[in-house]
């Protein structure tokens, strides 16, 4: 099929231009109509956001007739072959033209169930976020997944797979290359056959599969072009790409390769293979830069195995401290222990500690972990902010007595003083922009069906993108837990665990950022980042600034349902390319 381009749509009549993009959208040309009424794009991602923003900004009568427009996967139209082209092509390349019987039989069956309840045929780009097809299986696993969600959510996630079925075709129309999408998507799933623990992904630091993980990184940064390659005293794995000469600094990059327990294969890892593309295509046309490019694959984030979070980029600012040598993991093995059995040297751990006059900065790629830019179908976002966090282990402690004969004007319910401070600090955060409340463990200790409860342990965790607004909200959480204690008769104990300051953005790393994007011709967002990254570990050192990279599944992470796409990955290598281009451009 020939490709079109862009020169060619924007110079093409109105009708011409419909022409070149026909099918793109299931029965549904008022969409392309209307999107090519913006013209001239200036950049295919600026295409794709202009056709997502017609339909979000389309009637709710309007969507659902788009979704209904839609056939059901491996349905009526497929058996009769009244498919469209491109609907035959994908579920062709899904394999749903060869179903067995009983797998015809599960998904029909699915299907009604599904139609039933929600009143539009079930969606998914069974291209897949690398977009050479879905299997089976994972269809029909995605198919029973979706079916016990909320009509809310599955019309929102049914129109983020219309779009995606759209950007497939659209790159197929416009022959564009997605190669080094595809290859950081592929560095990932190889990284991820390595685990703690079959069926599922769990690196946790200096195990069997971590110390696997380390020195695969290190075998793609060498493959890639890296000049130097070592794995550093904490098991860091450390690669560099030579620059001119011309500049004595370098720029710092990477992220975490470790991952929670049964967690996503991007988490930390999409900020090591991004710049690593980078490095890639510029070792390929032997081409420099006037400074050097650091690339680190953090070993230690998450805190899985040992309490030491962010011990792998702590180390490199000097905060790694002696004593977590001696904490011991589930198995009774030392840290100390771990890292002699992985061949590192405790005592070459202060050399790590980097000196700032020797760098121009850190910035770090990251899979965003959120549900924002999913729900605004923005593959790109700024980070303003890393949030500032205060984390507390708390217990209310009433009396415990007989559920059944003590009246409810005489109770101390230690269980009531925590629901009720956890709706408070709800409501406290839901008034003060950007902040988050959440009482994540909740545990009645010997708690029976007929007592009322006597003790209640619980967590709080409070975030917000400055210090200040932190700290203004725990003392309004704080004194409301005190005066529910005081007005229910039960005694109040709470013990900080944790406190880490705002990271905000170098403003001049997050225009580098905004510039990125805008060259790309997509709309700017930016936002503050809840969760913790080794950026907020190193901003302590250097100018940081981060980058986010939409995610799917509503932006789950920290769950085997955490993904993005080859597509998006694009993006954020080309965003990477624009700011070491124009990093060079300001050193001359």
């Amino acid at each position: 099929m020939a490709t079109i381009t862009l020169k060619q749509l924007n110079a093409a009549s109105l009708e011409e231009a419909c022409a070149l993009l026909d099918g793109l959208y299931e029965h549904s040309p008022w969409i392309v109509r209307a999107a090519l009424q913006q013209r001239p794009f200036t950049s295919l991602a600026q295409l794709k956001q202009t056709l997502a923003e017609i339909v979000t900004d389309a009637t709710q009568e309007a969507q659902l007739a788009l979704l209904r427009a839609h056939p059901e996967l491996a349905g009526k139209a497929m058996v009769d072959k009244s498919l469209t082209a491109e609907s035959t092509l994908e579920q062709s390349k899904a394999g749903l033209t060869q179903c067995t019987s009983a797998e015809f039989e599960t998904i029909q069956t699915l299907n009604a169930a599904y139609n039933a309840k929600f009143g539009f045929p079930f969606i998914v780009a069974v291209r897949g976020p690398r977009g050479t097809g879905m299997q089976k299986a994972e269809i029909i696993a995605t198919l029973e997944r979706r079916l016990q969600g909320p009509i809310s959510y599955e019309l929102q996630e049914c129109l983020r797979n219309v779009h995606r079925i759209a950007e497939i075709r659209l790159n197929d129309k416009f022959g564009a290359s997605i190669e080094r999408g595809n290859q950081v998507w592929d560095w990932q799933e190889t990284l991820a056959q390595f685990s703690d623990s079959g069926g599922q992904l769990t690196v946790t630091y200096l195990t069997k599969a971590h110390r696997a993980c380390a020195k695969r990184i290190a075998q793609d940064m060498r493959e890639a072009g890296c000049d130097s390659v070592h794995i550093d005293a904490v098991g860091n794995v450390v690669g560099i790409y030579k620059g001119d000469g011309t500049q004595a600094k370098a720029l710092m990059t990477g992220s975490h390769f470790d991952t929670v327990r049964n967690g996503g294969k991007y988490d930390g890892r999409l900020g090591i293979y991004v710049p690593l593309a980078c490095v890639q295509q510029m070792h390929a046309q032997d081409e420099r830069l006037p400074f050097d490019l650091e690339i680190i694959a953090f070993a230690e984030e998450e805190g899985q195995r040992y309490k030491a979070t962010f011990l792998g980029s702590g180390a490199l600012t000097g905060d790694f401290h002696a004593e977590w040598l001696e904490q011991l993991d589930a198995d009774g093995v030392s840290m100390r222990e771990a890292m002699q059995q992985a061949g590192l040297r405790t005592e070459d751990i202060p050399a790590l500690k980097r000196d700032a006059c020797n760098y121009l900065g850190f910035v770090e790629v990251h899979i965003e972990q959120g549900p924002v830019l999913n729900a605004l179908n923005l593959p790109l976002g700024i980070v303003t902010s890393i949030n500032a966090s205060l984390r507390y282990s708390g217990a209310m402690t009433g009396v415990a007595c007989h559920a059944g004969t003590t009246p409810m004007s005489m109770r101390s319910d230690a269980a009531l003083g925590v629901a009720e401070l956890m709706l408070y600090a709800e409501q406290r955060a839901s008034s003060d922009g950007n902040s988050v409340a959440t009482v994540g463990i909740l545990n009645v200790p010997n708690g029976s069906l007929n007592v009322v409860p006597g003790r209640c342990d619980f967590s709080l965790d409070m975030r917000a993108p400055t210090d200040a607004q932190r700290d203004a909200m725990a003392t309004d959480v704080l004194n409301k837990a005190a005066s529910i204690a005081q007005a229910r008769g039960l005694q109040l104990n709470l013990n900080e665990t944790l406190r880490a300051s705002a990271a905000p953005s170098a403003p001049a790393w997050q225009q580098r950022w905004e510039a990125a994007i805008s060259a790309l011709g997509l709309p700017l967002h930016r936002m503050p980042s809840g969760a913790g990254h080794d950026a907020m570990k190193l901003h302590d050192l250097l100018p940081q600034a981060m980058l986010f990279v939409r995610g799917q599944n509503a932006g789950i992470s920290h769950n085997p349902l955490e993904s993005t796409t080859s597509d998006d990955m694009q993006l954020a290598v080309q965003a990477f390319d624009h700011v070491l281009a124009q990093l060079a451009q300001e050193l001359g």
